[in-house]
Formats: structure tokens, C-alpha cells, sequence
């Protein structure tokens, strides 16, 4: 399957040390009224979030901002990249350069295993998985992840229309991180895994990935 996928990459005088929920905060205010850049319904009937793959996400990595645009998103991300300035939590940056990335890429299954990294924390359990999780050894532990891994996966495809014929095989191997989501402390994972599936650099597994956070990339 063939996705378009375009990234915007900003360049800022001094490095954000504010989080990509901030940046998206600040991007949705610009425009209120594209759903897709906040994530939330704009009908005044129907009040909450929209429950699919964000077609828009939000990156920071290593002080650089980064909004990622799938499918339809991708020419939002042409009108994002005319700002010239970030303000993040009153704190201001001044866009100094700007790269504009436009690909048509592929995503799906595969015949070969790919091995990725995370950028940043992967949020694999909630409160209910979470305490499994705690009551099990590591051989349990690791498997349990790599089943809510295989799961992920299969989520992102169903937002994106892709059907999932083939069995999708992943091996693990990260280690525990603290992390926090709107102020709450979480539990997350960095490190490696291997899957027979093709996912695009920068795109998030898991949850909260439009505020940054499972973001992947391949490893060279």
C-alpha cells in the first residue's frame, strides 16, 4: 500500500524544550477549525475526541519540531509550514528555516523483518494491562508487550483502510521508562523491535501518538 506522508521539519533560533503537546496545543489555536490539527470534534452535537489514527501528529525530537501529515493531512502541513514563529507556553521561538518533506510511501506487511527504534516513549498499557503487566515475570512481561505491539499495529492499519492478511511476527526488546501525559506520571518503553511490517520513520505506535509519543524509526 502506498500512503502519502509529508513532514515538516522546523528549524528554531534556540532548541524547544517544550513538549509536542504543547506544540500541538499552540498549532490548533492557529487553526480551530481543521479537526485534524486538534484532534477533536468540531461539531457542537457531538462533543469528545475523534478515536482513530491522527492523521496529523507532533514531534520534538532532539529540540526539533516536527508535524507529520498522512493522507488528507499531508496538504494541511503545506499551510502549517507558512508560520514563522512558535509560542509555547509563553515562551517564543523564532523560525529560522523550514523543510518540507513529500513522499508517497509504502506501508504494510512484509516478507522480511525491519528493525525499528523508538524515539520516544511507547505508552503500551493502560490501567488494566498495566496490572498484569506488574504480576507477571520478564518472559511473560516481554510477550505480553509484543501481543499489545502486534495490536498497535493492527489498529493503525484499520485507521488507514489497510486489511491485515498475513500473520504479523515482532520480536522485542526495550526497557521501562517513566515518562508523564497531561501532567500524570505513566509508564513507557524505549528500544528496539524487529516486525514484518513496513511503518513510515516518524509515524507513532500506541497511545497519545499525536502528542509524540511511540514515535518509531527504522534502524540503519
Amino acid at each position: 500500500m502506498f500512503i502519502t506522508n509529508n513532514i515538516l521539519i522546523l528549524q528554531t533560533d534556540i532548541k524547544v524544550t517544550d513538549s509536542p503537546s504543547t506544540l500541538r496545543g499552540f498549532i490548533a489555536n492557529l487553526f480551530p477549525d481543521n479537526p485534524l490539527l486538534h484532534h477533536h470534534l468540531n461539531n457542537p452535537d457531538k462533543k469528545g475526541f475523534v478515536y482513530v489514527y491522527p492523521k496529523v501528529q507532533y514531534k520534538i525530537i532532539d529540540g526539533i519540531p516536527m508535524i507529520l501529515g498522512i493522507e488528507e493531512a499531508s496538504e494541511i502541513v503545506k499551510i502549517v509550514s507558512n508560520i514563522d514563529y512558535l509560542d509555547l507556553k509563553g515562551k517564543r521561538y523564532v523560525v529560522t528555516d523550514r523543510k518540507l518533506i513529500e513522499q508517497d510511501i509504502t506501508f504494510g506487511v512484509t516478507e522480511n523483518m525491519f528493525p525499528y527504534k523508538f524515539l520516544t516513549p511507547w505508552l503500551a498499557l493502560d490501567e488494566e494491562s498495566f496490572n498484569r503487566y506488574k504480576k507477571r515475570n520478564k518472559d511473560e512481561q516481554k510477550k505480553q508487550l509484543e501481543s499489545i505491539l502486534i495490536g498497535n499495529i493492527i489498529s493503525m492499519s484499520k485507521g488507514l483502510e489497510y486489511v491485515i492478511t498475513d500473520k504479523i511476527t515482532v520480536t522485542l526488546n526495550v526497557h521501562e521508562v517513566p515518562t508523564k501525559l497531561k501532567g500524570t506520571p505513566m509508564l513507557g518503553f524505549l528500544g528496539n523491535f524487529s516486525v514484518n511490517f513496513e511503518i513510515p520513520d516518524y509515524w507513532g505506535i500506541g497511545k497519545s501518538v499525536s502528542r509524540g509519543f511511540g514515535t518509531v524509526k527504522r534502524c540503519q
